[in-house]
């Protein structure tokens, strides 16, 4: 799916009532777990900023996508042994309950870790 959406609201309503709602969830998610990050399209796709990118997320045809950097994914390695993955990235099925809590420990993770960089 396609999707040159100008923000992240216009970029949710461009897919099906379904894909809406789980994209919603992890939106939710992303916000409470990280209150002082602003929304952004980079890379065309749903992007939180906060002392640099902190994690992006997408809609697909049979997944939603998630990017919070290899070092993201490193870290949780066993909790996401069960999708799919690429190189700084995992997919969640459609077809199943979005993984909320996890997403929530994972974007914690990676403020921590941005803010040790950042110190640096």
């Amino acid at each position: 799916m396609k999707n040159t959406a100008p923000d992240i609201d216009s970029y949710i309503a461009d897919f099906p009532e379904h894909v809406q709602v789980l994209l919603q969830q992890v939106r939710a998610t992303i916000h409470k777990a990280a209150p002082e990050a602003t929304e952004d399209i980079k890379y065309a796709i749903p992007t939180f900023v906060l002392n640099g990118n902190l994690v992006h997320f997408a809609a697909f045809k049979q997944h939603i996508g998630f990017y919070p950097t290899p070092t993201g994914i490193a870290e949780f390695e066993n909790d996401l042994s069960v999708y799919k993955q690429g190189k700084g990235s995992v997919q969640f099925p459609l077809d199943q309950p979005m993984p909320l809590d996890l997403i929530t420990r994972i974007v914690k993770y990676r403020i921590k870790r941005m803010q040790e960089e950042k110190k640096k």
